[in-house]
């Protein structure tokens, strides 16, 4: 039986450090939205991917794998979204098994309105708290961490 390899002082502690970020951001980014724009985090994400879609319009399958959800947990966020007035579902023109999902209007002006308190939040809480250095190296990492995690770049967060 191997010796686990366990982690230097210094790792352990950049380790922890990583997770509690993991763990106290996403309730940041949830509070600011759910207080400024009545949004959870993740219904702000769906609304942003379409809205940077082209026609606003994308394959309810690719927005799942986009947003890093499974299919009943995104058709019950878009159900939600629907009963806003936020997003529509098409028939898909080429498979008649697909069903797409797609910004409406009303949904566009959420996510134009939304965007500039999500931008600030994340601003105040990641951005400005670190050097124009410390940003290019966070981008470095975080690629270095994608590669190991989406391979297949399914996120669609790597270049």
């Amino acid at each position: 039986m191997e010796t686990p390899r366990w982690l230097t002082p210094e790792q352990l502690r950049a380790w922890i450090r990583l997770e509690s970020v993991v763990e106290l951001l996403p309730t940041v980014l949830d509070s600011q939205l759910q207080r400024d724009a009545h949004l959870t985090h993740f219904e702000y994400l769906v609304l942003a991917k379409l809205s940077e879609a082209p026609e606003h319009l994308l394959r309810m399958t690719h927005l799942a794998a986009t947003t890093n959800s499974t299919l009943p947990r995104l058709s019950h966020v878009v159900s939600r979204l629907e009963a806003r007035g936020y997003v529509e579902r098409l028939p898909c023109e080429g498979d008649r098994r697909a069903t797409n999902a797609h910004l409406t209007d009303e949904g566009w002006q959420k996510v134009v309105a939304t965007a500039p308190g999500h931008v600030e939040n994340v601003r105040s809480h990641v951005i400005d708290l670190l050097s124009d250095e410390q940003v290019e190296q966070l981008d470095e990492i975080m690629a270095a961490l994608l590669q190991k995690l989406d391979p297949q770049n399914s996120l669609r967060r790597l270049p």
